[in-house]
């Protein structure tokens, strides 16, 4: 009997099966192994872009540099968390809310949780109005506050205020019910594009303010680049002292954030930094005029000149400047080119509520065309309550702000506003002056870099920068912390123009106090071990310090809270 008639039947029908399905198994694990190794290759080649975009952008030492700190962050974090550390950490932060507290939060006034059954008297109304008015604050109409209130002269509010009476209802969402709101709102925005040198065709909305200028501005820059250049992983690039509002915009709205460091003596933006992260994914530059923390300009000439180069959008953050940037030439003050006389620049934020001296929730989002405006546009063509359409991200807004923004143009005008420059940044000029020519000042304060427009920060070199701030608080001064590195700024306002020697004054004085302090704690071999914190050392400094700001995190979080308990 041969081998072969030994095998069954029905197995050897099962082996010519096996080998009649065989190519067919082995082409479907060839191509599923093929698909593999794209989808591996891929995935490489996507991370390699990605690694060398980090290491060409901050090159190799920085890469690592930044590594370490994440990891130490990340590190700090689970400390923070650990059993015993974390029941301390929280009753320091309760402790901390609990004096911000009953700081905010007046115990000795009516208090309104639910409606009242009967509505109150207009008399009682106004009995309360003017008690909450009178409440105990920072004396802002004295011009002790930095920065916030801009104006504040009788003649122009009560103008303002007669304004909104007139628009109460007002809402721009429906301009043919309301066509003297839109009227406004299109003079504002032509107004507003003229005096930042606006190219034919540009264009413009109004907003609630400079956050949601910058936001929206960043907004359309990202559409665009998806409209036109397919990018769906999109990345800008700001100096670290650009305002917070972009940063916002990035978690807001899915952009990655790369921000490059303003080094001194400038303190402008490390353009050769700005050119390294450049990479396919970069929708966006970003320069400001001034920035907020230092009030230093940065070189917008040379972020335009790269703008252009690389085909990339620049925005100018004028939020600040607002209305004295554009005038500085006109009022005798050293400036430097800003605005859309640079090609490069495609948006500018502008704040009118600030030296526009409009009412608070006013701004402008200007483009240097209709076309780059329409990416900030949210239009809804098939919902079941009609074709919708809004410019941004708010849709009803107060007409009576658009009225009051509007009056308050009109009312200074431009003569007005070259005379307020010419008093703000020449009181900014003789700050930085008496501090640098005041031998008790400038032995221990020294400005940051060379402010051009309204904001003069300074910092110690030998004290605490934050004993030199509580202690003008304590003297009623209601000005700015900054950290990175540990300053102060004033930012000069129409009230602080009168009373500047007063506050240099105060000024001189805390500044020997402390270095008596400092003596003092020296003599009794005590030194920085023998010093209280105060509160804003204890936020910036001590907090401030730590690697991972979940604490301040924390801090911030529950200071919102207090702002809605009633």
């Amino acid at each position: 009997m041969s081998a072969a008639s030994r095998i069954p039947v029905g197995l050897m029908e099962g082996l010519n099966q096996v080998k009649k399905r065989r190519p067919a198994n082995l082409s479907a694990l060839v191509n599923l192994d093929l698909l593999r190794n794209i989808v591996f290759f891929f995935f490489v080649l996507r991370w390699t872009r990605r690694a060398f975009w980090k290491v060409k952008g901050r090159g190799i030492i920085g890469s690592l540099v930044e590594l370490y700190r994440n990891i130490g962050r990340i590190l700090y974090g689970y400390f923070l968390r650990a059993p015993g550390v974390r029941g301390k950490v929280q009753k320091q932060v309760n402790d901390a809310l609990a004096k911000t507290q009953a700081k905010l939060i007046a115990g000795n006034l009516t208090k309104y949780l639910t409606l009242p059954k009967e509505g109150l008297s207009e008399e009682a109304v106004r009995k309360e109005l003017e008690t909450l008015a009178n409440l105990d604050h920072t004396k802002w109409e004295e011009g002790y506050v930095s920065g916030a209130v801009y104006h504040g002269e009788e003649a122009l509010m009560k103008l303002q205020t007669e304004s909104f009476g007139k628009f109460t209802v007002a809402n721009p969402i429906h301009p043919d019910v309301f066509p003297g709101v839109r009227k406004m709102e299109a003079e504002i925005v032509s107004m507003v594009l003229s005096l930042f040198n606006a190219p034919p065709g540009a264009a413009g909305t109004t907003t609630a303010g400079g956050t949601e200028s910058i936001l929206v501005c960043c907004l359309a820059a990202r559409q665009r680049a998806y409209a036109e250049r397919g990018i769906t992983e999109p990345e800008m690039i700001l100096p670290d002292t650009a305002h917070v509002a972009f940063r916002k915009a990035g978690d807001y709205f899915k952009i990655k954030v790369h921000l490059v460091p303003c080094p001194a003596p400038s303190y402008q933006v490390d353009m050769k930094a700005v050119s390294r992260l450049i990479n396919p994914n970069t929708i966006l530059l970003v320069g400001s005029a001034p920035n907020f923390p230092h009030g230093i300009i940065d070189d917008i000439s040379a972020l335009s000149k790269l703008a252009v180069k690389r085909k990339i959008w620049l925005h100018v953050d004028c939020c600040l400047g607002s209305f004295l940037v554009p005038y500085l030439e006109k009022a005798g003050f050293e400036t430097t080119p800003f605005d859309f006389r640079l090609k490069g620049v495609s948006s500018i934020s502008c704040d009118t509520h600030k030296y526009g001296f409009a009412p608070k929730g006013n701004s402008t989002a200007l483009y240097r065309s209709a076309e780059l405006r329409s990416y900030q546009y949210y239009v809804s063509p098939d919902w079941s309550g009609g074709v919708y359409a809004s410019p941004g991200i708010a849709g009803s807004r107060p007409g009576a702000l658009i009225a009051g923004c509007w009056t308050s143009l009109l009312n200074v005008g431009e003569n007005g506003y070259i005379d307020a420059c010419v008093k703000i940044v020449g009181t900014a000029k003789k700050i930085t002056d008496k501090i640098r020519e005041t031998p008790s000042l400038e032995s221990e304060l020294e400005i940051i870099g060379r402010p051009l427009v309204s904001v003069v920060a300074f910092t110690s070199r030998n004290l605490d920068i934050y004993d030199i701030y509580d202690a003008l608080t304590a003297k009623g001064w209601h000005l700015n912390a900054l950290q990175d590195p540990p300053a102060i700024h004033v930012a000069v306002t129409m009230p602080i123009v009168k009373i500047w020697e007063r506050l240099m004054a105060d000024l001189e004085a805390v500044v020997e106090a402390e270095r008596e302090k400092e003596r003092a704690r020296i003599a009794e071999g005590k030194g920085a071990k023998g010093k209280s914190v105060g509160d804003s050392a204890a936020l910036y400094g001590v907090a401030g310090s730590l690697p991972n700001k979940s604490v301040v995190v924390d801090l911030a979080t529950g200071f919102l809270d207090l702002l809605y308990k009633a």
